[in-house]
């Protein structure tokens, strides 16, 4: 059996998706700058992203048939870079899913937010490389919404809803199908997908989706009360600005505030020209996991808040 290497495997999306390996009873061994015993029941070995000669020694040794990339690609890329020069190396390793897990980002994204380009310079040395590799698109990370009650390893980020106060800051209109998933479902089809004989460059897996106002009256539905609801035009969005929700202050020491609404003002544009509004159908290139593997069945959003609010 051969290994999977899960590079970033020590926190986030990384983290649920080797506990997904695990639990599929597959060979995984984690990639980590720093040392650990093990994570989630799988042999943690630091590595130096700099070093692709010890890269590719630690593919090779280690037997790493695929690697699935969750690392952090915000600033630099260079790790992931690094990462695919060492598997095309290795004579063992033949696959590859490299760190975007989001939407299908195209030059448009990367114009606008610096890490989609980065994300897109990785595609594109994979797209020249041997490996063979699919890019797997999940929407927005339907996590965000369900602490503490829904279990995740991501850490708390609050946009457009705020579920604590009853207020929400829609994007536009707010009538944009969005596609959410929570990162135990991706981890799973993510598992999945590495059983199938042969991969197209893009797969895609959808939790739900619903609209942002959908998406609010469900909130409403399941808490009993009216939520405060303010629209921001595309105009104010393309300022950089949104509405502040309360739960994003305390964010500010951390993510200061102008960062984080102009992070947020750009997913705003996106939500509202449809980029989170992924395809259902498989498209010429494409798969979508959710056919492929149908006795998977993803939290949706409503499902989400019958947990987080059900009286037992």
């Amino acid at each position: 059996m051969a290994t999977i290497a899960v590079a970033g495997g020590t926190g986030g999306l990384g983290k649920a998706i080797v506990r997904a390996l695990v639990a599929d009873g597959k060979k995984v061994v984690v990639l980590s700058r720093k040392a650990s015993d093990n994570e989630q029941g799988a042999p943690v070995v630091q590595v130096d992203y700099a070093d692709t000669a010890s890269l590719e020694e630690t593919l090779k040794s280690h037997q790493v048939g695929t690697v699935v990339s969750t690392l952090a690609v915000i600033t630099t890329n260079e790790a992931e870079l690094n990462l695919i020069t060492a598997a095309e190396a290795s004579p063992v390793t033949k696959r590859f899913i490299p760190s975007s897990w989001g939407i299908a980002y195209t030059e448009k994204h990367g114009k606008a937010f610096p890490p989609a380009g980065l994300k897109l310079e990785v595609l594109s040395k994979l797209k020249k490389s041997s490996l063979e590799w699919t890019r797997i698109n999940n929407g927005y990370f339907l996590d965000y919404w369900g602490f503490p009650k829904v279990p995740s390893f991501l850490p708390p980020m609050t946009a457009v809803v705020d579920l604590s106060s009853n207020t929400a800051g829609i994007p536009g209109e707010g009538n944009t199908p969005v596609a959410f998933t929570h990162t135990s479902d991706i981890a799973q089809y993510a598992s999945k997908a590495l059983d199938l004989p042969q991969w197209k460059p893009e797969s895609y897996v959808v939790g739900d989706k619903v609209t942002w106002n959908e998406f609010v009256q469900l909130a409403e539905k399941a808490k009993g009360v009216k939520f405060n609801v303010t629209h921001d035009s595309l105009e104010t969005l393309r300022k950089g600005q949104i509405t502040e929700l309360p739960a994003q202050v305390p964010a500010y020491p951390f993510f200061p505030k102008e960062q984080l609404q102009g992070l947020f003002a750009i997913f705003g544009l996106w939500f509202d020209d449809g980029s989170f509004d992924l395809p259902t159908q498989p498209e010429e290139g494409s798969v979508d996991l959710n056919t492929k593997f149908p006795d998977i069945k993803p939290l949706t959003v409503k499902g989400l808040f019958q947990q987080l609010y059900s009286s037992s």
